[in-house]
């Protein structure tokens, strides 16, 4: 089963989901805000992609956190802010079976399905 995980008002989730339904993939969607998200699921996604692509330091969360947290950044420290923070992670994050897509590029879709 393919799973989209992100919030329901991001543009760029809505733009992945729509491309989804055109092509008629069958995927279950996951709100990380509203539905939460487990460390364990968390943990496997930094281990495929790495923390540094997983968390978006771009965001407005990003920028409203304490420069303590941004300076004293590894890999289990992310983890612990992105759980904290869940829009802290770039979004979407596609899982199909045990491969981690993190964004949407409709190419990189198309080469996916």
């Amino acid at each position: 089963m393919t799973t989209l995980f992100g919030i329901k008002n991001c543009d760029t989730v809505r733009k992945a989901r729509k491309w989804l339904d055109a092509h008629g993939v069958e995927y279950r969607f996951h709100d990380v805000r509203s539905d939460g998200l487990d460390e364990k699921e968390l943990s496997a996604w930094v281990n495929a992609v790495g923390w540094e692509n997983l968390l978006n330091c771009r965001s407005t969360t990003w920028r409203q956190l304490p420069e303590a947290d941004k300076h004293a950044i590894d890999e289990s420290h992310a983890i612990e802010l992105m759980l904290e923070h869940p829009t802290l992670i770039k979004r979407p994050v596609l899982v199909q079976h045990n491969n981690v897509q993190v964004g949407f590029k409709s190419m990189e879709y198309e080469a996916l399905f």
